[in-house]
């Protein structure tokens, strides 16, 4: 089957490391940035569960006031600025651009799901020098329901204008590859430094250790 491939865009296709320097800053210590991100992804689960959505840049503002107090840091005026600059200027990952172009001169059509605000995600992939290998870059916040929740995929299923199982997502999650295929979408697996799959969930049938490692087996199974 000809697929849609859809990519996670943070940690996935853009190096989150590259904020390491702001939590130097603030904690001296570029763990905490971790730490942060896993805050965030937290309180993003948690709205969803309850249905009291918020969008995902202003739970990552709060995430940093959260994990400031657990420290017992003051915050400066200047930090939660910095965080949402640097999360719109984070560099790619450095095989990724050449393995979206594999993708592309193989036929398949390529999109971006996000959870961020679509001006934020779209400022990314622009400042990330990635928006002329997307057909659309489409963001959870549209419809005010965050991944891993089906709503989106199914959202990217419709926008393309594909069954939802022409659709698959790749991602450095296993939450998020978990969300696709609980959808009804393939998955792919990224497993960057510090991401594991959860052995006892449903495994997606591709896995490597970059993207071009996954996009070798794309252009064999999908195409």
């Amino acid at each position: 089957m000809d697929r849609a491939i859809v990519f996670d865009v943070n940690e996935t296709l853009l190096d989150v490391g590259a904020l390491d320097p702001i939590f130097v800053r603030i904690f001296g210590d570029a763990n905490v940035r971790r730490e942060w991100f896993g805050q965030m992804l937290q309180s993003a689960f948690v709205s969803t569960i309850t249905g009291s959505y918020r969008d995902f840049g202003s739970i990552g503002m709060s995430a940093l006031a959260m994990v400031a107090a657990r420290h017992g840091t003051m915050l400066s005026d200047g930090d939660l600025p910095a965080l949402g600059e640097g999360m719109r200027h984070l560099p790619p990952h450095p095989e990724v651009r050449e393995a979206m172009e594999r993708l592309r001169q193989a036929g398949f059509r390529l999109a971006t799901l996000t959870n961020s605000k679509a001006e934020v995600g779209e400022a990314q992939i622009s400042n990330a020098g990635l928006g002329d290998l997307l057909e659309q870059m489409l963001s959870a916040d549209s419809i005010q329901r965050l991944k891993p929740a089906p709503e989106p995929y199914r959202m990217a299923a419709e926008k393309l204008g594909v069954p939802i199982d022409a659709i698959r997502l790749v991602a450095a999650h296993s939450w998020d590859v978990a969300g696709a295929l609980h959808a009804g979408c393939a998955a792919a697996f990224i497993a960057r430094p510090g991401q594991a799959l959860d052995p006892t969930g449903a495994q997606p049938d591709i896995i490597g250790a970059n993207l071009a490692e996954v996009v070798d087996q794309i252009i064999a199974v999908d195409r």
